[in-house]
């Protein structure tokens, strides 16, 4: 990450253009800022999207905020079950820009998609997410008192608390360098992993902040928003809400 005056080893990153309006395209969203997160069963995660349970809500368009091109898009489609939430991005894309082979590395620095979840507005602290195109993840947690922030590993990361994610890739090999026309991340993250961050597990009504992005680095950085941010990704009191069905 870059924040706004010096770089960091914190995953995130400096927007110096002029932000797009932050929109949405979803029939469940409330406003801009706001959607409604629809439950479902558990089901498998295979890395594509292919399970029937991901027609049960919309897609929700990311904006690009530097480098635009028509070319790239990103979407994201987010769930919830008793057992934890489940994301699926689909992200355009020409060229996989991702040479690290290994977890909890600098994923932020090359093709990463990415979410924030801030469970409880009175606590400053928040999960964050990261996967890569080879599918090589960075799950934290992260402490942020008035912008000095530190993201934290997780302890007996195994069994039912860790997650569950898998990429797969259109129009070429999933491996580092390969021309493509696209790429698609699934993940499941068990509330498990949440713990102890209060308002978890969440009920029909609860409300999480959030934000979602995605980087890309195919010409310059591309970064794309859900919701927009000045300085870096962890600018957490501009997150949206996820408002759980």
């Amino acid at each position: 990450m870059k924040s706004v005056k010096t770089r960091t080893i914190i995953p995130g990153i400096i927007l110096t253009a002029a932000f797009l309006a932050a929109l949405i395209s979803n029939a469940t969203a409330q406003g801009n800022d706001q959607v409604v997160i629809k439950k479902t069963s558990d089901f498998n995660v295979t890395g594509d999207g292919a399970s029937e349970n991901w027609s049960k809500t919309g897609w929700i368009d990311l904006q690009c905020v530097r480098n635009n091109d028509p070319a790239y898009v990103t979407k994201v489609k987010v769930l919830y079950s008793g057992t934890g939430i489940y994301f699926l991005y689909s992200c355009s894309d020409r060229k996989l820009v991702s040479t690290l082979a290994a977890d909890n590395t600098d994923l932020w620095n090359e093709d990463v998609v990415e979410f924030f979840l801030w469970t409880d507005e009175n606590f400053p602290v928040y999960f964050e997410y990261e996967l890569s195109p080879l599918n090589y993840e960075l799950p934290i947690i992260v402490p942020n008192f008035n912008g000095k922030f530190k993201g934290w590993l997780p302890w007996h990361y195994e069994g039912d608390k860790k997650s569950v994610h898998m990429t797969t890739v259109e129009g070429g090999e999933k491996k580092s360098g390969a021309s493509v026309k696209g790429w698609t991340a699934e993940i499941f993250i068990p509330y498990k992993l949440l713990d102890p961050l209060n308002n978890v597990p969440p009920v029909s009504g609860t409300r999480w902040r959030a934000n979602m992005y995605r980087l890309d680095y195919d010409s310059g950085m591309k970064a794309f928003v859900w919701q927009k941010v000045m300085g870096t990704f962890h600018e957490y009191k501009k997150f949206g809400t996820f408002i759980f069905e």
